[in-house]
């Protein structure tokens, strides 16, 4: 199916539903997909498509920079929604494999949790003493200017788990009116790191577009 015809609101419509829930055309990175996708469009999505528009603003952003993503560059008909599914008939007996890794993922994402707390419990009840603790600075960046930066901190500040403290922030400018959070958080280092923090607040895609460490110290 791919997206159809990009320089037409019809086309820019499928490549805004596509977008609603990823942050690029493939992966989690730019890449050659991005610049083949940028380069059919005649002009910025209009408002009413935000996915599309806020993803286009974005590869903009790179300017020249994007022609050099990485990746092996393919025909537009290869992008887009059932280009994956087309190569695997509907009535195919695996074809709810594709919901099973999530769901594997899931469990091991839970089962590694819980190994952890049990590791964290059983060292405390052993051995009571200091717990080792260490103070994060975060940098948190919008996708551009018109980002609601206030919901943004709210999305940060709703990550929460056992372990995990969040304190003082403040916005920092960085270039052409865009302005970054920069947040401060403690956490229990044998329940808490950087990995989970990123991926955590990064999956609030409609607001950040990364999360950097801007210092790391033991407390």
């Amino acid at each position: 199916m791919g997206f159809g015809d990009l320089k037409g609101d019809s086309g820019i419509a499928i490549l805004n539903e596509y977008l609603a829930h990823k942050s690029y055309i493939e992966g989690y990175q730019p890449s050659a997909a991005d610049s083949v996708v940028f380069g059919n469009i005649s002009s910025a999505p209009k408002s009413q498509y935000a996915h599309a528009l806020r993803w286009y603003n974005h590869i903009q952003s790179y300017g020249k920079d994007s022609a050099w993503f990485p990746g092996v560059p393919k025909a537009l008909t290869e992008y887009g929604p059932c280009t994956a599914a087309a190569a695997k008939p509907a009535d195919d007996d695996d074809f709810d494999l594709f919901g099973s890794d999530d769901e594997e993922e899931t469990a091991e994402k839970e089962r590694i949790k819980e190994e952890r707390l049990a590791a964290y419990a059983a060292k405390k009840t052993a051995k009571p003493g200091v717990i080792a603790k260490s103070s994060i600075l975060l940098d948190v960046k919008p996708w551009d200017d018109e980002t609601d930066m206030k919901k943004l901190e709210e999305c940060v500040r709703s990550v929460a788990c056992e372990g995990l403290h969040w304190g003082a922030s403040k916005f920092v400018p960085l270039a052409y009116g865009i302005r970054k959070l920069q947040i401060l958080c403690t956490v229990v280092d044998d329940l808490v790191g950087t990995d989970f923090l990123e991926e955590e607040i990064c999956a609030f895609e409609d607001y950040i577009q990364s999360v950097d460490v801007a210092a790391f110290n033991k407390i």
